[in-house]
């Protein structure tokens, strides 16, 4: 199913190329009212019936990470904080908050959301760990309400938990806790980071080929691979955090041993084809499988790995173009691709059909794809400086609509067909 790229609400500009972007952790945001609100007493000291405020409109927020780079563009580096509105299916119109970085471009944001989605009046926001990669190399680790001083973020990593209040009434802002990673000092650009759904381990992959692996907050070492690939492209943890899953270019993908600290197995490549991405994800099946992403000369497939024995079960091709980005959604089920012409593709993961095609949906490369908590809704950033929301239509539904137009169909041809003869 197509759509048109020109939908109104739930696609802006914020006036900055835009390289990550990310979910804000469900637990970060809860509901006050509900848990921390008292309700007026009578005269009597008793509890009044009259009930909290109601709740205002599911809002989701995101974090955004982009900017112009360094130069004299005119175009700011920022880390932006927006929502989006699903009873309106639409963003802010303007950032919820926005912090200026400094000269440095930012490229990639990596969240494992938790908690729940939704945020009735008052909204209590929790401190989200975020770690920052910039690209002059430096790292910061931040709680939000947070910020990055004076350089912007290359790649961020959102860790699921935290505290951070702001039950005043007032928006939210961002703000730096200025705590540098000292064993991530002067280590090069870093372009992959990703923390492991528990949020105790934190993943690094640098331009260099290293891989940095480390206990979370305490930064101990768990791996230190000085030559995991030429240059480490994307990393993955496996849902309980055993699997470690990175690709590079130069050479295959590469599985580690979290709790081993040894590699143990290799993601063969064939026909000299590159490897983008790399998600794990649970199989209708309820088996752990692995996706990633290649270019074998032309176009973007898709792969899919036994992550038993390690071995390619299927390879599809997706698209014609060449994919810059890529998602896989929590309940597994959905795919989602991301082209340099600035188009967004979601298929079933089962079939590997594709289920909805968003033409256009930026008029640059797509350069980060998330699917919310949930898995009901996709956002989209591109260097185009906008970012977009795709609410995720439910395919069941849709066939099943086409069944019953079918069996309607049947019918009126049945009773035509009778007609036909009565009449001759």
């Amino acid at each position: 199913m197509g759509k048109s790229s020109q939908d109104s609400g739930n696609c802006k500009k914020y006036g900055v190329p835009l390289y990550g972007t990310a979910w804000v952790p469900k637990s970060a945001i809860r509901s006050e009212a509900s848990e921390d609100v008292d309700r007026p007493e009578n005269d009597c000291g008793e509890v009044s019936g009259e009930n909290p405020p109601p709740p205002i409109a599911t809002e989701n927020y995101l974090v955004l990470a982009g900017g112009g780079g360094a130069g004299r563009s005119g175009i700011p580096n920022a880390l932006l904080l927006s929502y989006f509105d699903f009873n309106s299916n639409s963003l802010s119109d303007q950032p919820v908050a926005k912090l200026g970085t400094g000269g440095d471009l930012p490229y990639r944001i990596a969240v494992h959301p938790g908690g729940e989605v939704g945020a009735p009046i008052p909204v209590e926001i929790l401190g989200i760990d975020i770690i920052m990669a910039f690209w002059s190399g430096l790292l910061t680790a931040m709680v939000a309400k947070l910020g990055t001083g004076g350089d912007l973020p290359y790649r961020i990593a959102v860790h699921p938990g935290g505290e951070v209040k702001s039950n005043d009434g007032q928006k939210l802002s961002l703000k730096s806790s200025e705590k540098l990673l000292h064993q991530l000092e002067d280590v090069g650009q870093q372009l992959a980071l990703t923390f492991n759904d528990g949020g105790s381990v934190l993943a690094v992959g640098g331009e260099d080929g290293k891989l940095r692996v480390f206990k979370w907050p305490s930064m101990e070492f768990i791996l230190d691979e000085a030559n995991a690939h030429a240059s480490v492209k994307d990393l993955d943890f496996s849902p309980d955090g055993k699997y470690l899953v990175s690709v590079g270019s130069g050479g295959p993908g590469r599985v580690w041993n979290v709790d081993s600290s040894t590699s143990i197995a290799s993601l063969t490549k064939e026909n000299d084809e590159v490897f983008g991405f790399c998600r794990f994800s649970q199989a209708s099946d309820k088996n752990l499988v692995l996706y990633v992403t290649a270019m074998p000369g032309q176009g973007g497939s898709i792969v899919k790995w036994n992550t038993t024995s390690w071995k390619m079960m299927s390879s599809k091709c997706i698209v014609r173009d060449p994919i810059s980005a890529f998602s896989v959604s929590t309940d597994g089920k959905l795919l989602a691709v991301g082209t340099i012409q600035g188009n967004v593709l979601i298929l079933n993961s089962t079939s590997m059909r594709v289920q909805t095609i968003v033409r256009k949906a930026h008029l640059g490369l797509v350069t980060a794809l998330a699917f919310s908590q949930d898995s009901r809704s996709l956002v989209s950033a591109s260097l185009d400086s906008s970012v977009r929301v795709t609410i995720v239509k439910d395919e069941e539904k849709n066939v099943e609509v086409t069944m019953i137009s079918l069996q309607e169909l049947q019918s009126k041809t049945k009773v035509h067909k009778k007609a036909s003869k009565i009449i001759a």
